[in-house]
């Protein structure tokens, strides 16, 4: 052995757990620091359950699990409120002259403008300046926004 190349070795080094285990061994370094040691790990404690997270890995992950769920729980009320009866006529964007005309015939929302496509067109036509074009106008945009328009009856 060549001389002054290798470490100072210290037969007494001090190991420190977390959990306040010490014990002693050999080392190149006088106090050696640890996180865990056979008295807290869990395998050797059979206490699977205790997740040891070492640079909050296991918060990461949880926090993008949760934020999975916000995002389809979002996806899930935004489809949900699409095709919602309460949507006010307004928001359907049929034109100035036929929402005007429906807002006077006091309908409001698109359930109440369902209850009268279920009586038949001829029912939604008789409001006035409420005409052909405005019916096929509200039809297709009812079906673009994901409703389903009962069958015409003539």
């Amino acid at each position: 052995m060549k001389k002054d190349i290798h470490p100072k070795y210290y037969e007494d080094a001090v190991v420190t757990c977390a959990c306040g285990n010490t014990w002693k061994t050999g080392s190149t370094r006088k106090e050696i620091r640890t996180e865990v040691c056979s008295s807290c790990h869990p395998f050797f404690t059979g206490q699977q359950q205790r997740i040891i997270d070492i640079e909050g890995q296991v918060d990461r992950f949880y926090k993008r699990l949760q934020a999975r769920q916000d995002y389809i729980e979002t996806v899930k009320e935004r489809e949900e409120s699409k095709t919602s009866l309460d949507r006010p006529v307004a928001e359907l964007e049929l034109g100035t002259r036929a929402t005007d005309s429906l807002l006077k015939a006091e309908l409001t929302s698109v359930g109440q403008i369902f209850e009268l496509l279920e009586k038949g067109d001829e029912a939604i036509l008789a409001i006035d300046g409420f005409g052909r074009k405005s019916l096929i106008d509200l039809k297709k945009r009812l079906r673009a926004l994901g409703y389903q328009v009962p069958a015409t009856t003539e």
